[in-house]
């Protein structure tokens, strides 16, 4: 009995310390994994989470119209200042490099667009039978607005000569008109452009308008009296 003592304490002992792969080599996976082989296995499975200008490059490339600096921001848990400086980064580098695509800020946002250069590629590729172009009749009730908004129904009408409770609800099913309040005197309704125009056309804000002096008649104040 003094004998066999010996020998069985070592071999008790010897499990865990001293040929650890060879006598538990299915479950030394597991009770290694924080400090053997399945600790660096554990650094491949979760993915880190992506760079700041990865996380923009993939919201932005998802949204269907400009996204705010704030907005991305609270997405992304990143202050204001870093979202700002590593999106007018991207824009930089897209210009740079020719890509054919850009990245701009417009209606108070960013939003991928195709390159100007690109635009007969981009034509050649959307079928003509698409009706997407307004008419000339919502082109120019559109621009009334654009350009004397907030404006009710009936000063559109006067300007143009013609009704055009028609076209406004036009414009206002694409979204490029919207209700603006009602007018103190008269309670007529009051409509100007929205955002969703000024994306349409490229602006950050109405002030980027073109001027319309030169394009209107030397008496227009003559006849904005008589009316």
């Amino acid at each position: 009995m003094t004998d066999l003592a010996p020998e069985a304490g070592p071999r008790a002992e010897a499990g865990p310390y001293a040929d650890p792969e060879a006598r538990a080599e299915p479950g030394s996976r597991t009770e290694a994994g924080p400090f053997g082989e399945a600790g660096s296995r554990a650094e491949v499975g979760p993915s880190a989470e992506p760079d700041l200008r990865a996380g923009l490059e993939a919201i932005l490339l998802v949204v269907d119209e400009p996204v705010a600096e704030v907005t991305l921001a609270q997405v992304l848990e990143r202050p204001v200042h870093e979202i700002s400086r590593a999106i007018r980064e991207l824009s930089a580098e897209y210009t740079a490099s020719g890509r054919g695509f850009d990245l701009r800020e417009v209606a108070g946002g960013w939003r991928f667009y195709t390159r100007a250069e690109c635009a007969p590629l981009v034509e050649r590729f959307v079928r003509d039978g698409q009706q997407t172009r307004l008419t000339q009749a919502a082109l120019e009730t559109l621009a009334v607005v654009a350009y004397r908004q907030p404006v009710s129904r009936a000063r559109v009408a006067a300007i143009r000569g013609v009704n055009s409770d028609g076209v406004m609800r036009t414009l206002m099913t694409r979204g490029l008109v919207e209700e603006a309040g009602t007018e103190p005197e008269s309670q007529a309704m009051l409509y100007r452009t929205s955002s969703y125009f000024l994306e349409r056309m490229g602006l950050r804000e109405l002030g980027e308008l073109p001027e319309l002096a030169p394009f209107l008649p030397d008496d227009m104040e003559s006849l904005e009296e008589q009316k």
